[in-house]
């Protein structure tokens, strides 16, 4: 990968894993993405173990989620996004 193009961060990989793993990363994005995962073991554990969450969950319905569940995740992201 060109050294001058900036390198993703663990936390940054974290908050584009969605995005990558539906194939809606733009291109630039995706060889960051892949490149870190090349470079990085606990990232490519993490991509790792979200494939698995996925197959294993499957698809949930929205639904599925209570309103006070899904206000306190929303609220549980983003204080992690801001801290």
């Amino acid at each position: 990968m060109n050294e001058q193009v900036e390198q993703l961060s663990c936390q940054e990989l974290v908050e584009l894993v969605t995005d990558y793993l539906e194939g809606a990363l733009p291109e630039e994005a995706r060889l960051r993405f892949e490149d870190h995962i090349g470079r990085c073991g606990a990232c490519k554990i993490y991509l790792e173990q979200m494939r698995q969450t996925i197959v294993v969950l499957g698809h949930l319905p929205e639904a599925a989620l209570s309103p006070d569940a899904e206000r306190e995740l929303l609220q549980a992201f983003r204080g992690w996004r801001s801290g």
